[in-house]
């Protein structure tokens, strides 16, 4: 997902009690950049009820909202940007109030090519706690969704270990794959911090994928879940054992609208 905003969208599943399973829109932004009104008629032919999103494709709010209802999809969670949650806390809540969402999501830390260290890290941490604090006395809840370069060294531990040491007033929504592609193991991250990772994003990696934590990785490499090398079924189950509700299916790959299908296939599978 990069530095783009989060997109998510959750469908209804009876595989697995208590869990919402869904799909993260970024994966439809090819689809979004030609037709707004079909993608979203997409979505809403493949069962989806309920998304998350922050940006209107160019439509005003009202007309995309317009168009949601229409659909009959229910908004849960919007995405912004490091900068906006940084500099104008006060618009991210009014606009996740207006399309009635739950969760804030922040995908991105910026920094400067591939240099990212403690100080970036301590930085976002302060931010994400300040302003978690902030939409939190609004009914809101801020999550931060690592990309990889959190898992550098740091002392004995990770650079993510210390910002999920000091996460007060903001959790984390876990990319699997990004997770794996960092050099970290997502399963035993969602044993060592259950109460931490309040969102997930299910995505799986093509094996034979070299690891990097740059947080950058060629969009193919996304393949249909439970055909890579991420451990998809153990993490899902592992994430309905810790109380983890919303799961979002994540395919930036050109073939995404054959392999969503395959993929929610393969989760109602596990059942």
């Amino acid at each position: 997902m990069k530095k783009f905003t989060n997109f998510l969208i959750l469908i209804s599943t009876t595989f697995i009690p208590a869990q919402e399973v869904g799909l993260q829109l970024y994966s439809l932004r090819n689809q979004f950049k030609k037709d707004v009104p079909g993608t979203l008629k997409l979505i809403h032919d493949w069962g989806i009820k309920y998304i998350e999103g922050g940006d209107t494709y160019g439509l005003s709010m009202e007309a995309y909202k317009e168009l949601l209802k229409k659909n009959e999809l229910e908004m849960v969670g919007v995405g912004t940007s490091y900068e906006e949650l940084r500099d104008n806390p006060e618009k991210v809540i009014q606009t996740a109030k207006y399309f009635g969402a739950k969760y804030v999501t922040v995908a991105w830390i910026p920094h400067d090519g591939n240099n990212f260290g403690f100080d970036d890290i301590k930085k976002a941490t302060n931010i994400f706690n300040n302003s978690g604090k902030l939409l939190k006395k609004e009914g809101l809840s801020l999550t931060y969704h690592p990309h990889g370069y959190e898992f550098r060294p740091y002392k004995d531990r990770t650079l993510f270990d210390y910002m999920a040491k000091k996460a007060k007033y903001f959790t984390f929504e876990m990319d699997v794959f990004w997770v794996k592609q960092g050099g970290a193991d997502p399963l035993e991250l969602l044993k060592k911090y259950p109460k931490k990772f309040s969102l997930l994003h299910l995505k799986d990696r093509k094996i034979g994928t070299k690891s990097s934590n740059t947080g950058q990785v060629d969009d193919e490499t996304n393949v249909v879940l439970g055909s890579g090398d991420v451990g998809i079924k153990d993490l899902v189950m592992e994430a309905k054992k810790i109380g983890i509700k919303y799961m979002f299916i994540e395919d930036e790959s050109l073939g995404v609208v054959k392999q969503i299908p395959e993929s929610l296939d393969y989760l109602k599978s596990l059942n």
